[in-house]
């Protein structure tokens, strides 16, 4: 769009700013996130930034990059650049990202006391040695690096230095931030115990930094240029603390040609919208940009054009950092500079993205369900493929999958009904958006519903509860149902597969009476968890204003284990303590009587009896496939009445988390008018990695 036509109030945010030797399209940048493809998925990994880069990003990084086997972070899957024949894949990738003028940036990283190198096998190598600091807790110490270890260090570097340059990226960001990288380990003096030139006072630990960064420009005849990324906070009395941070960026004011400050560890610098607003780190990084002539570059999972144009004024930072947010609209700065605000895809900060790095396994997003999939799956977050040769689809149900099946239905050309049986779209977020802390969950449905609202081939019909006879009265050649989960009311989950003893004398409450507005209104409560995600402690929450005595008690060794993956573990522990609850870990309810519950251990056994006026049971959810299954029982009706196709879909086939269900919406709307061959093979495409040729000693011996 000319700039004549942009409301001028953000203009500001496409004005091209210089970083060193490199000239930045805006001031969007796309700092390092990580995705769970890494070295597995290349293809898939590069297709996700290529889409990035056409919606308009100036400044794009890849992920955390690992530049030697000396310091690898498994089970978690990033990037390598260890040897020359990891080049080619980084290069597609740098490719990719430049694809529509944005610089292309790597991150370097060298992980020290947090490699604890289970693939690799090689001694890990640290600024000062001891255990391995990860969130795995591996039985494994790294070894005290001497010098000649750091002239090595150095040396790999300075190979990284040349790979990612002969890769085609334009921006080096070295790694010191999250606890993660050994730039913040030498920095910091909970990590740098030596009594060496590298260690004691703040300029001799930042003398590696600079050594580095001089070997940088070096060995790219300062045709790069160097970000570099820290901590805002380390806390505990030997951190790296925002004190120490600033004297370290006003004793190197000009060291890199950019400053990359994030938020403390990752858990604080990526919290979830439950305990992190926008822009949380301000106070943090406020004042810095005084300290150098150098750019600064900050993140806060900045959704609001007017919070980026008012961090810019101020003269907090110079250019807006953002992963989540880039994550669940790569189109983010497009639409701002079109002024197509109310097509700007928000993150809701649930971290489910972060969850696939955490786990392993592909990333997801709860609001884009087409991140990952681009190359996989063809999906794309903004331009929908042609319809198939039928005309009409059915959806019932406007919960989160049922809202993306009917918005990416429309989108693709088909005409679309939305039966909804209740008067409000969005299912369970707009029960959990009502919850503490969850509000900004609610974008999944008001996203979706003013995407469906002007278009004139979908059709919305509220407090329409269908039949089989009206599904198959209505004519419609594609079918999906929709119609979510129940919460249980009773044991039955992970560590109880049967319902256990109940007196009916005790009232029994799941989440779905709580978020009615029904359930216990004070007394002594016992909350039985054993869903392991948030639900348990939200509720709890609710329980606790309403004046109830919470006992919390759950199978697992921790609280709401499943958060780990979410970064929000630590956090739910602090508060349900904070607010008095009461916690008991690794118990289960055996037996529930008139006024008190059996509890048992689940190592030895042992049973308590706990007293109780209420029992909450935040366990597993029923699906509502009943009306899928009345259909299914009429298959011989189908032909006749013009349908060509049924699927259950969402929560109502398998419950999960909201991005599960939303994916799953997507995925009907892609596959409409598709071939089906029930499964035989995969639905998505993926690489295989190439087998080298066996050692010649190897072959001998084999032959």
């Amino acid at each position: 769009m000319p700039k004549d036509s942009r409301d001028s109030r953000y203009d500001i945010l496409f004005e091209p700013m210089r970083i060193g030797p490199k000239l930045a399209k805006n001031r969007f940048f796309q700092v390092p996130h990580c995705n769970g493809g890494g070295y597995r998925d290349p293809s898939a990994v590069a297709e996700m930034r290529r889409t990035k880069a056409e919606g308009g990003w100036g400044v794009i990084f890849t992920e955390q990059t690992e530049i030697h086997p000396t310091s690898e972070i498994t089970p978690f899957i990033e990037q390598h650049l260890w040897e020359d024949k990891d080049i080619p894949a980084l290069a597609a990738m740098a490719d990719a990202m430049k694809s529509h003028g944005a610089l292309a940036g790597i991150q370097l990283a060298y992980s020290g006391i947090n490699g604890p190198n289970l693939y690799s096998r090689e001694v890990p190598l640290a600024v000062s040695g001891g255990p391995i600091l990860t969130f795995t807790s591996d039985p494994v110490q790294a070894r005290t690096m001497d010098r000649e270890d750091i002239r090595n260090l150095r040396r790999w570097f300075r190979n990284a230095f040349r790979r990612s340059q002969t890769a085609g990226f334009d921006l080096i960001c070295l790694y010191g931030a999250h606890g993660f990288g050994i730039l913040q380990h030498f920095l910091s003096r909970a990590t740098n115990q030596r009594t060496d030139e590298y260690g004691g006072s703040l300029e001799n630990r930042s003398r590696f930094l600079r050594e580095i960064v001089e070997e940088a420009r070096e060995e790219t005849k300062g045709e790069l240029a160097i970000s570099l990324r820290l901590s805002l906070h380390e806390a505990g009395s030997f951190g790296f603390s925002n004190a120490e941070v600033r004297d370290f960026i006003e004793m190197h004011a000009e060291l890199p040609d950019i400053w990359d400050l994030a938020q403390g560890t990752w858990e604080a610098c990526s919290g979830t919208s439950r305990f992190k607003p926008e822009g949380a780190q301000e106070d943090l990084v406020l004042g810095i940009k005084a300290l150098t002539p150098r750019p600064v570059v900050g993140v806060g999972r900045f959704t609001s054009a007017d919070a980026m144009v008012r961090q810019i004024r101020s003269g907090i930072l110079d250019f807006i950092g953002a992963a989540r947010p880039s994550i669940a609209d790569p189109f983010l700065p497009k639409k701002i500079e079109e002024g197509r605000f109310d097509d700007i895809r928000e993150c809701i900060g649930c971290n489910i993205c972060v969850s696939g790095d955490m786990t392993g396994g592909i990333s997801r997003c709860t609001q884009n369900t087409a991140f990952m999939e681009e190359w996989r799956k063809g999906w794309h977050p903004e331009r929908a493929r042609p319809k198939g040769a039928s005309e009409t689809v059915l959806i019932v149900g406007a919960g989160p999958s049922g809202l993306e099946a009917a918005l990416q239905s429309a989108k693709r050309g088909y005409h679309v009904t939305l039966a909804e049986a209740s008067a409000t779209l969005g299912g369970r977020v707009a029960r959990e958006r009502l919850l503490p802390g969850l509000s900004a969950w609610g974008r999944v449905a008001d996203f979706r519903t003013g995407q469906l609202a002007p278009l004139v081939n979908a059709e919305i019909y509220r407090e329409s509860r269908l039949t089989a006879d009206d599904v198959l009265a209505m004519g419609a050649q594609h079918v999906a149902i929709a119609t979510g989960a129940s919460w249980r009311r009773d044991a039955v989950a992970r560590f109880h597969l049967h319902p256990i003893p109940t007196d009916p004398a005790m009232p029994v409450f799941c989440p779905d009476d709580i978020m009615a507005g029904g359930g216990p209104q004070g007394g002594r409560v016992a909350l039985y968890d054993d869903d392991h995600f948030y639900m348990g402690s939200v509720i709890a929450e609710v329980l606790v204003a309403r004046g109830c005595a919470v006992d919390f008690f759950t199978p697992a060794a921790k609280v709401a284990e499943w958060s780990e993956n979410t970064l929000e573990q630590a956090i739910i522990m602090r508060r349900l303590l904070e607010l008095g609850v009461k916690v008991q870990t690794g118990k289960v309810p055996d037996r529930i009587g008139k006024a008190e519950v059996t509890v048992a251990c689940v190592w030895t056994g042992a049973e308590v009896q706990m007293r109780a006026d209420a029992v909450v049971m935040v366990t597993s959810r029923s699906p509502h496939d009943g009306l899928y299954q009345d259909l299914r029982a009429r298959r011989a009706d189908w032909a006749d009445a013009g349908v060509l196709s049924v699927k259950l879909i969402g929560d109502a086939a398998a419950p999960g988390p909201i991005a599960w269900a939303t994916y799953a919406g997507r995925r009907f709307a892609e596959e409409i008018d598709t071939v089906d061959d029930a499964g035989d093979t995969p639905s998505f495409r993926r690489e295989v990695a190439a087998l080298e040729p066996l050692p010649v000693a190897l072959a001998a011996m084999s032959g």
